[in-house]
C-alpha cells in the first residue's frame, strides 16, 4: 500500500469533517494488514468522530483500492492523550501547557525534563520548568515531546 497516496486521498476528507489527520500506521496484526489512522480535534475525539471518519475513508479507500483487492483492516482512532507531538499543529496547540520533553542524551544530568511550553520555532524549543528557569532546547537534541499527564487526585 502506499502511505503517501492513502495520505493525498484521505486528509482533504478527514479536514472536510472538521478534524486534523494526526498520522497513518500500515502494520501486520494477527496475519492480517491493519491501516490505522489516527485524527484529533480541538475537541476531543469520541467513538462516533471515529465511526464518521470511518464510514467517509472506507467509501474512498474502496475507489482508491491500495490493497489491490487485498484484505485488510480499517481503523480511525484517537492517537491518545500522551501521544508524542509530530507536526507544528500539536506544538501550536500546546503553548502554555505543561509538557513532558525526552533527550536523546542527557543535559544537565538529565534527559526528561517537565514544563510548560513557551515556544516551538523550527529547530528549537523552549520551556519554562516549574522553579521558573527558562530553557531552549535543540530539537537535534529532542527524542519526544508529549504533553504531560498527571494523574495526581484521581481516586479509583
Amino acid at each position: 500500500m502506499n502511505i503517501i497516496k492513502i495520505k493525498e486521498m484521505a486528509q482533504p476528507i478527514i479536514e472536510k469533517l472538521g478534524y486534523e489527520l494526526v498520522d497513518i500506521e500500515l502494520s501486520k496484526k494477527y496475519g492480517q494488514d491493519n491501516l490505522s489512522f489516527f485524527i484529533a480535534s480541538n475537541n476531543g475525539i469520541n467513538f462516533d468522530d471515529c465511526e464518521k471518519v470511518h464510514r467517509e475513508l472506507d467509501v474512498a479507500l474502496d475507489e482508491l483500492n491500495p490493497s489491490k483487492d487485498a484484505p485488510y483492516i480499517l481503523n480511525v482512532s484517537s492517537p491518545g492523550l500522551d501521544r508524542p507531538f509530530k507536526t507544528q499543529r500539536d506544538y501550536a496547540r500546546n503553548i502554555n501547557k505543561k509538557v513532558e520533553v525526552k533527550l536523546y542524551a542527557p543535559l544537565k544530568g538529565k534527559k526528561l525534563y517537565d514544563g510548560v511550553l513557551l515556544e516551538k520555532a523550527e529547530h528549537a524549543l523552549t520551556i519554562k520548568l516549574d522553579k521558573g528557569e527558562v530553557l531552549k532546547l535543540e530539537m537535534s537534541r529532542v527524542a519526544k515531546v508529549t504533553p504531560f499527564v498527571s494523574f495526581e487526585g484521581l481516586e479509583g
